[in-house]
């Protein structure tokens, strides 16, 4: 039996191409939870629904479940017009961690959906080093700079590649994979 990690990679990888990916609206909350809900149908009761709960990853909080709305509001007013708001706009809706789990995944998604429509361009995400994207998402909740940066690195051009988009899904995939070794 298939788990929750492998249905929903199945579904990210369909995406590819199709009207579902077209059909999500982009730089929205509502875009975000589409892809959510997208990938996580009938796999988790929440599925694209905005979280109630406070949650917390190793010792920082993610965004006041009180205050989401609110958060999510302001986040999706943001500008997107040159790269560096872009990925300021992503490292706010991190920080606002809106559902209970699958937030990396779906953001990524939402990310590139972002990038593709506003600069014609995507992150080669298997160009990024686990350990480095890790960590400046954590430091981004002071300043996006360094994320801005990795992730400069790995701008392509290659919008409509099937391969650069089917080694993404596996790159957010591992991402989410504990790590064992620190070295």
């Amino acid at each position: 039996m298939q788990n929750i990690d492998e249905i929903s990679k199945q579904r990210a990888k369909e995406l590819f191409g199709s009207a579902n990916l077209s059909s999500f609206e982009v730089g929205t909350t509502k875009g975000l939870r589409q892809i959510h809900q997208y990938l996580f149908k009938d796999l988790y009761g929440f599925a694209g629904e905005i979280r109630k709960l406070n949650i917390s990853k190793d010792s920082f909080r993610f965004a006041n479940s009180l205050y989401l709305e609110d958060a999510l509001q302001r986040i999706e007013k943001m500008p997107e017009t040159t790269f560096e708001e872009i990925i300021e706009k992503y490292a706010e809706m991190n920080i606002a961690h809106p559902f209970v789990e699958g937030n990396g995944r779906s953001t990524r998604i939402w990310l590139d959906l972002i990038l593709k429509k506003r600069l014609g361009n995507c992150i080669d995400w298997a160009t990024i080093n686990k350990n480095d994207y890790l960590e400046a998402m954590i430091r981004s909740h002071v300043k996006a700079t360094e994320l801005r940066e990795l992730l400069r690195t790995a701008l392509t051009d290659k919008i409509d590649n099937r391969e650069v988009f089917m080694k993404g899904i596996e790159q957010s995939y591992y991402y989410e994979e504990p790590d064992n070794y620190k070295g």
